[in-house]
């Protein structure tokens, strides 16, 4: 079997960071390290230099930083990108958005000679509503994202949950659950780290800390957090929480808190993007709660899982998908009564916390290096079938009316 050329395009990367970001660049670090060649196709920001040991090839973009759009827009037509990209000789083109990495993707295949993988990261109805308001403007998204999803040849999702959330949009075909890795490894965080964790917290040894990791939006269900721990200190349970991240909404989410009377239990360092420092604050951490609803797949749970700290999610997520309540993880339903009493649950016994810690680090870590080497077999698959058939899958597709 040859080594193959694998185009992941995308409309976030850094200097962007976010879970689709961490995804491409650990397909594309892995792939490079491991398999075959990687090639990341991303729209450009002014002054970022791509010191990667793959490469990245960058089409023309348009700052967004005055809309509510969260990533650059790119010109998926920018003809100097197109030719480059396809001076690469790629074998599978695996796109991680459907919108102009999408477009773009499509037009360097114009005659769709090479296989179609996408993947469904983001239940973007919830995104449409954010950033489009009107209903008219969020039906045409929809079925412009459908569009790009008929066109692939395999569509992926990250979870079974962000399966049934593609297939609420409109789209009718077939997935594949392909579960992304972590990349915060499970060795102990260094003494080092630690220290340093310690002097930017000032927490007490033996002090018990909540954690939340993502984008500072109350999309994320943070005003559940801070309601349940509003209950849990008034049980009388000490504690001090810490907000990892950054967003637009971050000084509201502190003001809440203000109010709730959380402040002075309440840390607020922003977002981190050193991981081994991350690593440390996942380590102090003795319980994670993450809430969200939105998310369709728990990256965050798995790296607080890889530090052995155990989360407390909400029934039905797509991040409690990989969860057992009681065993490895804790769920609860979504209100703040119940996530209140689920994180009192959990605390009240420190042995079976350390177990569940434990457990987590077993049965809900998954690896970037087995995540990529799953991905990778199947494109050997895909690819030999591809060649073995000449396109007559393809054609099929085309002949029943599923692409646009």
């Amino acid at each position: 079997m040859k080594n193959l050329t694998v185009g992941l395009f995308n409309e976030s990367f850094p200097p962007t960071i976010d879970g689709v970001s961490n995804t491409v660049v650990n397909y594309a670090r892995i792939i490079h390290a491991d398999y075959g060649v990687s090639v990341v196709v991303t729209p450009k920001y002014k002054d970022v230099i791509d010191d990667y040991p793959f490469k990245v090839i960058r089409y023309q973009s348009l700052p967004t930083e005055k809309t509510r759009l969260r990533y650059r827009a790119g010109i998926p037509f920018w003809i100097p990108s197109i030719r480059e990209i396809q001076k690469q000789k790629l074998d599978i083109i695996h796109v991680h958005s459907p919108f102009t990495a999408a477009l773009i993707a499509r037009n360097c295949n114009i005659r769709h000679k090479i296989p179609v993988i996408m993947t469904y990261h983001t239940k973007f109805a919830s995104e449409f509503e954010f950033t489009l308001k009107k209903k008219a403007l969020c039906k045409v998204a929809s079925e412009f994202l459908v569009s790009s999803f008929n066109y692939a040849d395999e569509v992926w999702t990250v979870s079974k949950g962000a399966a049934d959330s593609l297939h609420e949009l409109g789209y009718k075909g077939e997935t594949r659950v392909m579960v992304n890795g972590a990349d915060i490894t499970l060795d102990p965080a260094s003494t080092d780290i630690m220290r340093r964790v310690q002097s930017e917290t000032t927490i007490s040894s033996g002090e018990l800390v909540f954690m939340y990791c993502g984008r500072m939006q109350w999309y994320k269900n943070i005003k559940l957090i801070i309601d349940a721990l509003v209950k849990v200190k008034a049980a009388g349970v000490r504690f001090k929480m810490i907000f990892v991240g950054s967003g637009p909404e971050r000084e509201e989410i502190m003001d809440y808190t203000r109010k709730a009377g959380l402040f002075t239990s309440t840390l607020f360092p922003g977002a981190i993007h050193d991981r081994q420092l991350l690593k440390g604050y996942f380590t102090r951490a003795d319980l994670f709660l993450f809430p969200s609803t939105y998310d369709t797949a728990g990256l965050v749970v798995m790296e607080a899982a890889a530090c052995r700290t155990p989360s407390v999610l909400v029934k039905g997520s797509c991040a409690s998908e990989i969860v057992e309540d009681g065993r490895n993880g804790f769920t609860s339903d979504e209100n703040p009564d119940a996530f209140a009493a689920a994180i009192m649950q959990a605390v009240a016994d420190r042995e079976h916390l350390a177990q569940t810690g434990e457990l987590a680090s077993q049965e809900v870590y998954l690896s970037w290096d087995d995540a990529v080497a799953a991905a990778y077999k199947r494109y050997e698959e895909i690819y030999d079938d591809w060649r073995a058939f000449k396109g007559i899958r393809r054609m099929s597709v085309l002949k029943s009316g599923n692409d646009s």
